[in-house]
């Protein structure tokens, strides 16, 4: 599980990187200004690249990026799930990381219409149909899995398997994969429905409930940010959620090449060491059987 001195340095990086970045507008002093042309780069597959700046590959992360998808709020250390994943692409894809040139977007304005000042954008961006009306998705590159959240000091925060379970009152938000995955894996009578998430955590907050169930990434976000001396207790085995895709602007001329390269990394195993290595070990989330 998280350990506390994990939860209480991703939530000082979370503050200071807020502190850090209030009075920067909505991208990085590197921004790239959109070329109206360009000489494509040739990748590894011999594939012709369109990229916003000439011989570089732009991308996008969040502002602040959150661990343990960008740890400390830097991607330029390829540290950090999602950051390791973006140079894994790109090395994929032809380009050295010195030719790698980060930049910031919200969330919600890089999956909007509209033109885009940089190539690639890793957010945990789930794979909707909705969405792909406004952008294009890459093929996945992280399907997510379900989790248990925790109170330090509270007995269901020890659990090591799920039947250490079975006396504790677990919430989760109703028509969610979430209620799915702990109904199936605890039973309807240990688990305490609510209408939203929000509901749920504060529900925990207030000692209602013992638990509760959410997808991984949002309950790194939730044991790090929104509950008091939370921690991740663990997740369920075989229990996937969402898919996760790399957004492109819409209509993109480098979708195919960059579906190519995450398949490929996938096929050779680089994404599933990645996410064990940033998504199991580094913060220590075992599989409850």
């Amino acid at each position: 599980m998280i350990t506390t001195s994990l939860r209480r340095a991703t939530v000082a990086a979370v503050a200071l990187s807020t502190l850090a970045l209030a009075g920067c507008s909505g991208t990085s002093d590197e921004d790239p200004t959109p070329a109206a042309t360009g000489t494509p780069e040739t990748t590894s597959t011999d594939v012709a690249l369109e990229t916003v700046v000439e011989g570089k590959l732009t991308i996008a992360t969040g502002e602040p990026a959150y661990e343990p998808w960008v740890i400390g709020d830097d991607p330029t250390t390829g540290e950090g799930f999602e950051a390791a994943v973006a140079y894994a692409v790109a090395e994929e894809l032809g380009y050295d990381a010195a030719d790698v040139v980060w930049t910031r977007t919200t969330f919600d304005t890089a999956i909007a219409p509209g033109a885009k000042d940089w190539d690639l954008n890793l957010q945990q961006f789930s794979i909707t149909d909705e969405r792909k009306q406004a952008v294009d998705f890459s093929s996945s590159y992280y399907t997510t899995a379900q989790a248990i959240v925790s109170v330090e000091g509270n007995a269901a925060a020890e659990a090591g398997s799920l039947a250490d379970l079975t006396d504790s009152v677990v919430g989760v938000a109703v028509g969610t994969t979430s209620y799915t995955a702990a109904v199936e894996a605890l039973g309807e009578d240990n688990v305490q429905v609510f209408n939203n998430v929000g509901d749920v955590v504060g529900a925990l907050n207030a000692g209602q409930i013992d638990a509760f169930v959410t997808d991984l990434p949002g309950a790194f976000y939730s044991a790090a940010v929104e509950v008091d001396n939370g921690v991740i207790v663990g997740q369920f085995a075989g229990a996937e959620g969402d898919e996760f895709g790399i957004v492109l602007p819409k209509g993109s001329a480098n979708t195919a090449a960059v579906t190519e390269a995450v398949d490929t990394l996938r096929e050779d195993g680089t994404l599933a060491a990645l996410e064990t290595e940033w998504l199991s070990e580094a913060v220590d989330v075992p599989v409850l059987d």
